[in-house]
């Protein structure tokens, strides 16, 4: 095992009717900006059950905040925090407004062009570069990204999607509510499950360093979520299978499976590529992306793969070569159980887009991925033909 460095300060409330903590949690003086997304919160009733849970402060709102959110809508958001003298932000959303909300209370704690914060990639944004932030907290509405309890977020410019981090970033807490995730359409909670999944094998599907606590963390992830996948889609108002999903996401981005192991992340750069150039929903490209890559990387991840065959698909028999087939096909098959399909021809990119896609991987400085940076432009054209 690695060494390493683990912090998290967020502080999580789960459960129902866990909105009236909100007062507790809020400085009593403090004014607030609530931080949202397209409009749900505020058909739901979300919103006004958090004004209400904020009693007598002042409290001001930001709507509109974008899926990918875009950096151009956020820097108008940081500039009212710093206008209105906000002392707390609420985020009251998914992965995109609580990614958002992180991006503005840091870009309005900024002395410089907030267009330099997108630059940093993977290194995090020191206090030497930003002092302080206004503190916020988050009201989750949809599982997937693990937003909720990170420090990390993925900010959307021109046609590029840039991953911001920092330790200032830190939700002080997060509200889980799994009631509160009951309204989504069947298509963002399937997303989610996708989403979360992923998030776990880039952590989890690399190379061996006796990291057993966090192989074992991942693989009760990846196996909650093939269990309560199909559920909590079919059955949306089922509080125990939707409350495993939250969890379950939550947990596979919070720092705890990482620590001391290597990542990849392969999946999510060539997705995040799909996603801004054609528009293609986060957990869709990954249902994409992720298979294909596994076929094409499975000797650099052979030993990690007989150990997913094996304790989370309980493939036991057969070569080895044939459990790792029979692991990845039923990968694929999960995802498209829960009605996310896995081809880029069913989101109708044909083998022509694929040299857009590796020019735009190129322009990112995607050129060195995975958990041991060899993954060259090379070979993600050949996991994008494998896609197709």
């Amino acid at each position: 095992m690695f060494n390493f460095d683990f912090y998290n300060p967020t502080r999580i409330l789960f459960g129902e009717d866990r909105l009236g903590s909100i007062d507790q949690l809020v400085p009593a003086d403090a004014k607030v900006l609530i931080t949202y997304g397209g409009g749900s919160a505020k058909k739901y009733g979300t919103v006004d059950k958090v004004r209400n849970a904020l009693g007598d402060r002042i409290v001001h709102e930001f709507g509109g905040i974008e899926p990918n959110p875009h950096y151009e809508t956020l820097v108008r958001a940081a500039e009212i925090v710093r206008r209105e003298q906000i002392d707390f932000l609420l985020a009251i959303g998914g992965g995109s407004v609580i990614d958002g909300t992180k991006f503005i209370t840091l870009a309005a704690s900024y002395d410089g062009d907030a267009l330099d914060l997108l630059k940093y990639g993977f290194s995090p944004i020191g206090l030497d570069v930003i002092g302080h932030t206004v503190p916020f907290g988050a009201v989750l509405t949809l599982p997937a990204t693990g937003s909720e309890m990170n420090s990390g977020g993925v900010i959307s410019y021109g046609q590029g999607k840039y991953p911001v981090f920092s330790e200032l970033a830190f939700p002080k807490f997060s509200i889980l509510d799994p009631t509160l995730t009951y309204t989504l359409p069947k298509i963002q909670v399937a997303n989610g499950v996708v989403d979360a999944f992923v998030h776990t094998t880039e952590q989890y599907l690399t190379y061996p360093v006796e990291g057993r606590i966090q192989d074992r963390i991942s693989e009760g992830i990846l196996q909650t979520l093939i269990e309560i996948g199909e559920t909590t889609i079919a059955e949306p108002e089922n509080y125990d299978a939707r409350a495993n999903l939250v969890w379950s996401a939550t947990l596979a981005l919070n720092g705890l499976i990482c620590a001391g192991v290597p990542q990849d992340w392969a999946a999510h750069m060539i997705g995040h590529e799909l996603t801004a150039l054609y528009g293609i929903d986060h957990g869709q490209t990954l249902a994409v992306i992720l298979p294909s890559l596994l076929e094409v990387r499975r000797e650099q991840k052979r030993a990690k793969l007989l150990q997913y065959a094996d304790r989370v698909w309980r493939i036991t028999e057969g070569s080895e070569d044939d459990r790792i087939n029979s692991a990845i096909q039923k990968t694929r098959g999960f995802f498209e159980s829960l009605g996310v399909k896995t081809r880029l021809s069913d989101y109708n990119i044909g083998a022509d887009k694929i040299p857009e896609i590796i020019e735009q991987l190129k322009t990112h400085g995607m050129t060195a991925l995975s958990e041991t940076h060899d993954l060259t432009l090379d070979i993600s054209q050949e996991i994008l033909e494998r896609a197709l």
